[in-house]
């Protein structure tokens, strides 16, 4: 068993597929004058350096991280010889990506199922969180570079075990497809292949951009089959949440942000805290904005069930265009009030902690990130399920 997890975690092994799905290395041009490494253009993670902060006075990097270089990494130059591949798994890895999450989750609840989209967002936000802590827990390396091609620069310093875009593709394809295998009609056959297909090209695609192990992969796809069966039997109560206690937008914001403030401990700064605090922050702004409807009846409230599994409704050109200007209205509101709320939050941030630099650095401190952030991706979520409703149906588009 030991030795077949060795070979799972083998970089060699993500190199054996990238070459057979046409992506290879640059050949070794030899040191340049801009010491960039082996291949021309190659540009190296720079040191990043982090001491304790001095409080509320004073100025220094993120609270919480060691001085300790950042891991390198060589983003090398490549060679593509089969482009369909190269276009097919760099759009499969945008399917686990914000870009996503931001416009697929939305248009569910605009304009397909709330009851669906509560249900995916609440899910989809624990198994973010489990995954992302147990990346800083595991602190297992991605693979190494040179052999494999690694095509993503932003996600270079985190760690790889387990793959949370393996997790986030895994959970959303399977709870749509069995949150509506009784809610609508369709052949069960066909909506299983679908979540397969979804799910395996975003998976192949974290093989081929090199950012992952065939045994970060597989992890993420039993943690979340894990997640999945322990929490079903309770998805009928998330169902319920809206009509909770008026105290539980409390609960919903101090436990979320509790999380988040005493995310693990790095040994040096990577955005996997920022991209948690973004994930927790939306989950909980979205459960806020669904009490919020149903406490105060500002929109009609989500069918939990339906009398009888309801037929797929056809696409029609109407129905088309009146889903794509509902997306567009909300995406533009969505947009303009997470820059306002970003910009007021790291301002107020700034004169409480009296911070002189305001860069990425002191973007990064933990007292600065974490709230700005959370306050940030909370007001998006309420927005998005509460007044982009009211919008819709201001405007006449319901």
């Amino acid at each position: 068993m030991t030795q077949l997890l060795r070979s799972l975690q083998d970089s060699q092994l993500v190199a054996r597929f990238q070459h057979r799905c046409g992506l290879f290395p640059a050949p070794d041009e030899g040191p340049h004058e801009n010491g960039a490494g082996p291949a021309e253009g190659a540009g190296r993670a720079p040191e990043v350096e982090h001491h304790p902060g001095n409080g509320k006075g004073g100025w220094g990097p993120a609270i919480g991280l060691r001085k300790v270089p950042a891991p390198q990494a060589y983003m090398q130059k490549y060679i593509v010889k089969n482009y369909f591949y190269y276009y097919l798994f760099r759009f499969s890895a945008a399917l686990g990506q914000e870009v996503f999450y931001i416009t697929f989750l939305p248009f569910t609840h605009w304009n397909i199922d709330p009851y669906l989209s509560r249900r995916l967002i609440i899910i989809w936000v624990l198994v973010m969180y489990i995954g992302q802590v147990a990346k800083d827990i595991l602190k297992w390396p991605r693979p190494l570079s040179p052999p494999v091609v690694k095509l993503e620069k932003r996600v270079v310093t985190e760690y790889g075990m387990p793959s949370t875009h393996a997790m986030a593709a895994t959970a959303i394809s399977f709870i749509l497809l069995i949150s509506t295998v009784d809610r609508y009609q369709y052949p069960f056959v066909l909506g299983l292949m679908m979540a397969v297909l979804f799910s395996t090209l975003v998976c192949l695609s974290r093989l081929y951009t090199g950012m992952h192990t065939v045994l970060d992969v597989l992890g993420g796809v039993l943690l979340t089959s894990v997640i999945i069966v322990l929490t079903h039997p309770a998805w009928t109560l998330l169902d319920h949440l809206d009509s909770a206690s008026p105290v539980f937008p409390v609960c919903a914001v101090v436990v979320p942000f509790f999380l988040c403030y005493n995310y693990p401990m790095s040994d040096c700064y990577s955005p996997t805290r920022a991209d948690t605090t973004t994930i927790v922050a939306a989950g909980a702004g979205v459960t806020i904005g669904f009490w919020l409807n149903h406490f105060f009846q500002l929109t009609s409230k989500p069918a939990h069930s339906l009398p009888a599994a309801h037929s797929i409704l056809p696409l029609t050109p109407e129905a088309l265009l009146l889903g794509l200007t509902r997306f567009t209205v909300g995406i533009l509101l969505i947009l303009l009030v997470r820059e306002l709320v970003q910009s007021l939050s790291l301002q107020a941030l700034y004169s409480w902690f009296k911070v002189v630099t305001r860069g990425k650095e002191a973007r990064r401190r933990l007292e600065i990130e974490v709230p700005y952030k959370f306050v940030t991706y909370t007001s998006v979520g309420i927005c998005a399920t509460t007044v982009v409703p009211m919008l819709h149906r201001l405007l006449g588009l319901l």
